[in-house]
């Protein structure tokens, strides 16, 4: 069995056929999937999903890129849903520098808020970080100095890790699992791969991100939670381990962190 930590199954990309792409993830071994919001309405979404899916969990929070589209009191009710039983995660929250800092400032408030809200809630975060790495590790740093973990020694996940080994290793000694997608698979990933090989397998997750970020055997297609096979084999292969092994202990880190009942 495996889980995928990071999907976005509420997306239109999804609606003409979910129904057998639960079908085809169930096919595949994936058992688990948390459905990750972006804003107010998917947090909404992914709750709503996961009460009528059983192999979905939702995880709730803005998106850095959401940041033009906040409603009016968006922590109230960020802090009400957060409450209910579906919720596994605050998620994918995080810092996106990519199309320019203009917005930085208002940026970090509304992190700093949702990771306050975790640390209220008990909840791991879904770290999103793209080109933001100085300003999210302070961030991190301060949240870190007053807020106790939630699982063990754990508080989320770096969500679609890609950077090198002393960034895996900030993240890890800061009590965050690395989640790794399909393309840890593609031609260009061989730095990345050389990375994986030194990082612990138990603070490795395996994720889609679907529909985005398809494993190499399906580029240019849609993404979706039955490719995690493909992930599972690929990370199979750079670790020197079994893929049962492998699956086992990916699934067992993602219990821990989202406090699942065993399978």
């Amino acid at each position: 069995m495996l889980t995928d930590c990071h999907a976005h199954l509420y997306l239109k990309e999804f609606d003409h056929d979910f129904s057998q792409v639960l079908d085809r993830a169930a096919h595949a071994g994936i058992d688990r999937m948390v459905n990750a919001a972006i804003d107010i309405a998917s947090s909404r979404k992914v709750i709503d999903m996961a009460t009528a899916f059983p192999p979905l969990y939702a995880a709730i929070g803005i998106h850095p890129n959401s940041l033009d589209a906040l409603p009016a009191g968006y922590m109230d009710r960020l802090e009400q849903m957060a409450a209910e039983p579906e919720v596994v995660a605050i998620g994918e929250i995080g810092l996106d520098y990519y199309l320019g800092a203009e917005h930085k400032e208002a940026q970090m408030a509304l992190f700093k808020n949702q990771l306050d809200l975790a640390g209220s809630m008990g909840l791991p975060v879904i770290l999103h970080c793209r080109d933001a790495e100085d300003d999210m590790q302070a961030l991190l740093a301060d949240w870190i100095s007053r807020t106790p973990p939630c699982r063990g020694k754990w508080r989320g996940i770096r969500h679609c890790f890609n950077a090198d080994l002393p960034t895996a290793g900030f993240y890890i000694d800061a009590g965050f699992m690395l989640s790794f997608g399909g393309y840890i698979g593609y031609p260009s990933s061989t730095g990345l791969r050389r990375t994986v090989e030194q990082i612990p397998i138990e603070a490795i997750l395996l994720e889609t991100d679907c529909p985005y970020l398809p494993p190499q055997e399906f580029r240019r297609k849609r993404n979706e939670p039955a490719y995690l096979a493909f992930t599972a084999r690929v990370m199979a292969e750079v670790k020197g381990m079994a893929y049962r092994d492998t699956a086992r202990i990916t699934t067992a880190n993602a219990g821990i962190l989202f406090n699942f009942e065993p399978a």
